[in-house]
């Protein structure tokens, strides 16, 4: 009788636990590239909040600064203020735009060499290098039973990880108040929660991704390599195999002669049995046709940080870091053959190169429609931010009517209207302005805490550095004219630098015959 498992057919895994990864180390060209990178990004990260930038005894002297509190961000000489946030969006547009241009012109390069995730998880897996050994001394540890030398290294290893996970969240929180004082009250314990509470998360972050998940973090959770199939095209530069050039594949070097000279019918199928071959062999010829330049050495398997193998075709998991490149080419000077048989190349130039055809220039394959038109838009802008970054006034205006009560009969005759004024001085420096009146025949202006007595066409104010200032203004005008006409508040700073805001509003006045 049948048991259930018969009945049932063969069992489907759902769930296959993770093989863990454990990169070879390498040298060459992207290597290089790659070490060159990870130190600029790193730099950039760590040192620019302890930049200094003078901007006047007004101002914070932190160059690049999110001042949340006051509601700023600073970046050298440009400063943010909330109302200007479509600067923020613009630059965040303009990199999604960027990654749309750089993947659709050189595949996946931003996730292979510049994105947080690779660069950390490059610096956690040299970590574990100078800890554990290479590859192979990693497997071996791996693989070995606990002991008091093994649990130091593991020890040192996760001590430091998470050293340079605590750097990393501490390097965050600087961005968001001044470095050297907010790293002193850290130390001494008396910073705010929150800078604890963002550090201790940034920490958990850092060493969870950096440190343990890696790749998985790559292949599972980003978005972006599930995008990048939209942005890719068949002249979009990545790392590809070159199967016509490889294939097929022979298990070492010594092992490619015997390969040669096995017999084969002429259109490369199964040998018929009990049929001799006939012809002799020209070894050389038979190596020449039918013998790829792939040893089959794996070489390009253990050097990738995401443990997929090239030579399957382009997969998920591979974020074109060009370490398989540098790992061939190797292999191939140590055996004599061409090098790039793993390369920066397109789909269309693999096939034209396997039918014999000629490749497109480096210039055609960037310079393309797609390419063209990213560019363009991402060009325009920038430069469009830039025209406005130039041009836009340092002093802004805002007014609003008070309408409890709408207006008041003055013992003159005249009529009193109340407006609330914010004149915003967006210069590191106090700033006196003139604010003006016009639209309203005979009407005079003056501030809260002044009188009718002291009315004129004319106010001035003194703006505070960097600020917003408030005050209470009344405006007085004669009982005859139209129940409400429209009137323009003018400001016009007093200084060398000038500029001037303005802004309508209207004069109530009583209807006629009230």
């Amino acid at each position: 009788m049948a048991s259930p498992d018969d009945l049932t057919g063969p069992k489907i895994k759902l769930f296959e636990a993770r093989e863990k990864i454990f990169p070879k180390a390498i040298s060459g060209n992207y290597r290089r590239l790659k070490w060159a990178i990870m130190a600029i990004t790193l730099a950039i990260y760590y040192v620019t909040p302890w930049l200094r930038w003078d901007r006047g005894p007004y101002a914070p002297d932190q160059a690049v600064l999110v001042d949340i509190a006051n509601r700023r961000f600073f970046m050298f000489a440009i400063e943010i203020w909330p109302h200007e946030f479509y600067y923020v969006a613009g630059l965040l547009i303009m990199a999604g735009i960027g990654l749309f241009l750089v993947t659709s012109s050189v595949g996946r390069a931003w996730c292979g060499y510049a994105c947080p995730q690779t660069v950390w998880t490059d610096l956690f897996l040299h970590v574990e290098r100078l800890i554990d050994g290479d590859r192979n001394a990693q497997i071996r540890l791996q693989r070995a039973p606990w002991t008091a030398g093994k649990v130091a290294k593991r020890v040192t290893k996760h001590g430091i990880w998470l050293l340079i996970a605590v750097a990393t969240g501490g390097a965050w929180i600087f961005y968001f108040a001044d470095a050297p004082t907010l790293a002193r009250q850290l130390f001494a314990g008396d910073a705010p929660f929150v800078a604890y509470a963002t550090v201790a998360i940034l920490t958990a972050t850092t060493y969870v991704l950096g440190g343990l998940m890696r790749e998985q973090f790559c292949i599972y959770a980003c978005p972006w390599p599930r995008i990048q199939g939209a942005m890719l095209d068949e002249k979009s530069l990545i790392v590809t195999y070159k199967y016509w050039r490889g294939e097929p594949r022979t298990h070492g070097t010594k092992r490619a002669g015997e390969a040669a000279r096995r017999p084969e019918t002429d259109h490369g199928g199964d040998p018929q049995p009990g049929v001799p071959s006939l012809e002799p062999i020209d070894v050389a010829a038979q190596m020449t046709a039918r013998i790829g330049d792939c040893i089959d050495c794996n070489a390009c398997v253990s050097v990738c940080p995401t443990g997929i193998d090239i030579r399957e075709g382009s997969q998920i998991g591979c974020i074109t870091c060009g370490l398989c490149i540098d790992a061939c080419d190797e292999i191939m000077d140590k055996i004599g053959r061409p090098p790039r048989l793993i390369g920066y190349s397109t789909v269309a130039d693999e096939f034209a190169a396997a039918e014999g055809r000629p490749t497109e220039s480096v210039a055609r394959r960037l310079f393309r429609p797609r390419t063209i038109v990213y560019f363009l838009i991402w060009g325009s802008i920038g430069l469009a931010m830039l025209f406005a970054l130039g041009t836009r006034q340092r002093l802004d205006l805002s007014v609003s009517q008070n309408r409890n009560p709408v207006y008041v009969r003055l013992s003159d005759g005249s009529v009193r209207n109340a407006f609330e004024l914010k004149v915003r001085n967006m210069q590191s420096r106090p700033r006196e302005v003139e604010v003006s009146v016009s639209g309203v025949p005979g009407a005079v202006i003056w501030s809260a805490n002044g009188s009718r007595a002291n009315g004129a066409s004319t106010l001035r104010m003194n703006l505070p550095a960097d600020q917003v200032a408030k005050t209470r203004l009344f405006l007085a005008a004669p009982e005859a004219g139209p129940a409400r006409s429209e009137l323009t508040f003018s400001v016009r700073a007093l200084d060398a630098e000038g500029g001037q805001a303005s802004q309508t509003s209207f004069f109530e006045r009583p209807e006629a015959g009230q």
